[in-house]
């Protein structure tokens, strides 16, 4: 880990810890690269990672300020949150309209009379790099004046002016190994571990809205996970 990651992710832990608090002022660049040894650069590219993800802010003139953010989500942050719409940009590998197989069917629970899906292909780019293939599919039925133009853009926010509200999303993660067709994609050599990432959107009405699967690489994430003692006791029997 970089000594950037270590100090923002130390930074993180004591503001839920509450030894820095919402509203709180951090101490200054100086004194914080006194504390963990290392360049005042280094303690400000941390802080600039934890303004990324909304944890703090800076005010000029003020220094840097705890936000009261800490608990809104489990997700504190990952490779791709921390940034903002304007630093990601995506090249469309395909759009098209599919007919989904059974697997499909179910995630989707679709009935006869909507057996069509928008599906896409897009590479995310980074910091003008290529750092994810993301694959996608939408039901027509909810987002029929879905355009290319749409994919190019942020998904959630397009689903958001359709008038539909977004209620969570269930994701899961597997490392894997680049295989000829996505190293191909990304530039770079067959075998690369990657970090494959499944996520199914979910409305507040309870209907599945996206479903897609991601293969990342440099894919870091962290989360705010409070102790389910039942949980426990159960895992210890």
């Amino acid at each position: 880990m970089k000594k950037r990651d270590f100090i923002a992710d130390d930074i993180l832990s004591k503001i839920y810890q509450n030894k820095y608090k919402v509203g709180q002022k951090l101490p200054t660049e100086r004194k914080l690269a006194e504390i963990y040894g290392v360049s005042r650069y280094t303690i400000r590219e941390a802080i600039k990672k934890l303004v990324e993800i909304g944890s703090i802010k800076v005010i000029q003139g003020s220094g840097s300020i705890v936000n009261d953010t800490k608990y809104k989500s489990p997700l504190i942050y990952n490779s791709l949150t921390q940034k903002k719409f304007t630093d990601i940009q995506s090249q469309i590998v395909y759009f098209k309209k599919i007919k989904p197989d059974d697997e499909l069917l179910k995630i989707f629970d679709l009935h006869s009379d909507q057996k069509t899906l928008w599906e896409y292909q897009r590479i995310r780019i980074i910091d003008y790099q290529k750092r994810q293939i993301e694959t996608s599919r939408l039901p027509y039925m909810l987002f029929p004046d879905f355009t290319e133009e749409d994919v190019t853009l942020s998904i959630h926010e397009f689903v958001q002016r359709c008038g539909y509200k977004i209620s969570h999303f269930i994701t899961s993660y597997t490392p894997v190994n680049l295989d000829k067709e996505q190293a191909t994609l990304l530039n770079c050599k067959k075998g690369t571990a990657a970090m494959k990432i499944i996520n199914r959107g979910m409305l507040h009405d309870g209907r599945v809205f996206e479903y897609s699967e991601m293969v990342s690489l440099d894919y870091s994430v962290s989360y705010f996970t409070p102790f389910d003692p039942s949980n426990h006791q159960y895992r210890a029997r």
